[in-house]
């Protein structure tokens, strides 16, 4: 579709009644919850009426930390772990071409990912407090295990699933094994491996909060921890929409890379 057809066909009402519809169902869930949260609860457990606060208290407590600066403090705090940990991760490309191209260096390499892969990074949070202390450290190096791995394991797949028609005819037609793997293996594996981004970035950021809730002094997870102590649900159930969203907008935001990159690709349209 061109971008005019695109343009008119979003300027349509049956476009926006459809859009609007995709916000129903969520609509009715806060309305549920503000509900039972303000009438139900009251009359039938109000001893639990300050462990479920609605959703306009969420929204008063989301105002509250904007206004004092934490909740941007602790976002960015989250976001620059995230984005530190998927740049060591990028180490995964080269190696999982590699593991992908050649033979040999897969049977070597295969049984140590194997091995490690199943491990999720929470598992690691022990021996990276002792190894790393708690920070900043620490909490990178679960988010870069969270992303590794995905990354890793769909650059493999990208690099095998390669048509071999292409690396025929490159090779016919003189191409070095340098060029063969710029020109013709990473083009084609890229679908893959920003598949393996989008995986990535989601593990990592589970990940993440997963490890600032034990050690961390700033950050989203933190911010929950710290929450739950004085009994401030409002504000851990704002931390958690947080994270829920942040973790859209960055798919949606790979999402759209991909599909700027590879627009040829069915896989990156998805």
């Amino acid at each position: 579709m061109s971008d005019a057809n695109k343009a008119v066909a979003m300027a349509s009402p049956a476009y926006s009644w459809a859009w609007l519809t995709r916000w129903t169902s969520m609509l009715v869930l806060f309305l549920i919850w503000e509900w039972a949260a303000r009438v139900w609860l009251p009359k039938s457990q109000p001893d639990l009426v300050t462990l479920m606060p609605p959703p306009s208290g969420v929204l008063a407590a989301g105002w509250e930390l904007l206004q004092s600066g934490d909740l941007q403090h602790h976002l960015w705090a989250s976001l620059k772990r995230e984005l530190t940990a998927f740049g060591f991760a990028l180490v995964a490309l080269p190696l999982g071409i590699a593991m992908g191209w050649w033979p040999r260096v897969n049977r070597q390499l295969d049984p140590v990912i194997e091995i490690l892969r199943p491990i999720p990074p929470i598992a690691w949070i022990p021996l990276s407090l002792l190894w790393l202390g708690i920070g900043n450290a620490q909490n990178q190096f679960i988010i870069f295990l969270g992303i590794f791995f995905p990354l890793l394991l769909n650059t493999i797949q990208g690099v095998k699933n390669i048509e071999p028609n292409l690396v025929r005819a490159a090779r016919c037609l003189g191409a070095s094994e340098l060029q063969l793997l710029r020109k013709v293996v990473l083009p084609a594996s890229l679908p893959m491996i920003l598949t393996g981004m989008r995986v990535g970035f989601g593990v990592g950021w589970m990940a993440l909060v997963a490890a600032e809730l034990v050690g961390a002094s700033s950050g989203l997870g933190f911010l929950i921890n710290d929450a739950r102590s004085v009994l401030r649900t409002d504000i851990v159930i704002l931390g958690m929409l947080t994270i829920g969203c942040v973790g859209l907008v960055i798919d949606l935001l790979i999402r759209r890379i991909a599909k700027a990159m590879l627009p040829w690709s069915l896989a990156a349209q998805k």
